[in-house]
């Protein structure tokens, strides 16, 4: 065990999020699990373990259904915070068992194979359309005008939120998210609560006209659930789509920036996308892996835990590293090298265990149907100007992705 101080790990230094992966390669040389003082964390760099760790119940994404906040030895949040952690801690990605299965399980129904697959051509469609629209522009910001709009519009549909409606969410999403970060400041957590406030009382509104005049889509679906075990409280329903459309667009948006900037890096690779457009689903698998959009996951100890003679006590931290998991030589053949035909890939950009993202295959098609309409639409797409990092290590992605047509 290395105290990651001693090491080039510091998500706070541009260059570090610039290019983290020369630092999380020191990480998995110096040993299994590091110990990180200014976020108070055990650092796990290695594939294995944070495999093993998403699935080991001595971890979880909460401590608050087996302890108070004392008992765990840790200091309640800020009372002015309190809108936003309500907010998020009643979201099934912050809950453990029997709460954590009650949700997901009648939340899954809406993300069934076959219902996923409906949505194909309406995603497809809606990503030919803002391609024509970027190409009949000439260009513009491949982020702003395709990677966000499509996640955010799929899951508002499925949500039933209007189209006249959909104006805030990315802001509100944004700000809510910034809490996700390491360190939050005042500033952040202001903005958050603020989010979280306006958030919550305009999917009340719509909740409560879905009572009185339900619709073809989620939020009627939870409201009609009528099994006493399975219904969701009110604010379990407004945490669960706020976490719905947070989760489903977030890692959609920075993974197609993402992958497009590597690409443009890659010319050989975009080369041969270009001449072979069946490469397009190990393409968005690749993509996924070599520049993880969800840098990390926290679970904390709920019962000690060891890691290679380390001892992590309950009520200990516990950080695992995706991009640096992604990056592990003893998983993947040379992985640092952008490889479209890489055939054996378990990347874990979408986490495992109970926690599994329940949105991946929908943000596979996603992510395809922008990738298939670029190539056919745009095949002499290029880089119009070096885009600019977001400040941000946990979630990774770009401010803006200038392009030419």
């Amino acid at each position: 065990m290395t105290a990651a101080s001693d090491l080039a790990f510091d998500p706070w230094d541009p260059a570090f999020v610039a290019d983290p992966y020369p630092a999380f390669a020191e990480l998995r040389a110096r040993g299994r699990v590091h110990y990180y003082a200014p976020s108070d964390q055990w650092l796990v760099p290695h594939h294995a373990d944070v495999s093993a760790l998403l699935r080991d119940r001595r971890l979880g994404r909460t401590y608050r259904h087996r302890f108070t906040h004392e008992d765990f030895g840790r200091t309640p949040p800020p009372p002015e915070q309190e809108p936003f952690h309500t907010l998020n801690d009643h979201g099934m990605l912050d809950l453990e068992p029997p709460d954590h299965p009650r949700i997901r399980r009648l939340v899954s129904k809406a993300f069934t194979p076959r219902t996923v697959e409906r949505l194909r051509p309406y995603v497809c469609g809606l990503a030919d359309v803002l391609v024509s629209r970027l190409v009949a522009a000439g260009g513009g910001d491949l982020l702003r005008e395709v990677a966000e709009p499509l996640p955010v519009a799929v899951i508002a549909e499925m949500l039933g939120i209007p189209e006249s409606d959909r104006g805030p969410l990315r802001p509100w999403s944004a700000d809510i998210c910034g809490m996700y970060e390491l360190n939050p400041s005042e500033e952040t957590a202001a903005k958050a609560v603020r989010a979280s406030l306006d958030f919550s009382e305009y999917l009340r509104g719509l909740i409560a006209a879905r009572r009185k005049e339900p619709g073809d889509d989620l939020i009627s679906g939870l409201i009609a659930a009528h099994d006493e075990d399975d219904r969701l409280t009110e604010q379990e329903m407004i945490s669960t789509c706020v976490l719905l459309l947070n989760a489903g667009h977030e890692t959609t948006v920075n993974a197609t920036a993402n992958g497009w900037f590597a690409l443009f890096r890659n010319p050989d690779q975009l080369a041969a996308l270009r001449a072979d457009h069946s490469l397009v689903p190990r393409a968005v698998e690749e993509l996924m892996r070599y520049d993880t959009p969800l840098q990390f996951f926290e679970r904390w100890v709920l019962d000690e835990i060891e890691i290679d003679g380390t001892v992590l006590p309950r009520g200990a931290e516990v950080a695992m590293l995706f991009g640096s998991a992604n990056h592990d030589p003893a998983v993947f053949t040379a992985p640092d090298r952008l490889d479209l035909t890489r055939r054996d890939n378990p990347h874990i950009s979408f986490s495992a265990g109970i926690h599994y993202c329940i949105g991946a295959p929908l943000a596979r098609i996603e992510l395809a149907a922008s990738m298939t309409s670029l190539l056919e639409r745009a095949p002499a797409l290029r880089l119009a100007a070096e885009p600019e990092r977001r400040p941000h290590f946990v979630m990774r992605g770009l401010e803006g992705l200038a392009v030419e047509v």
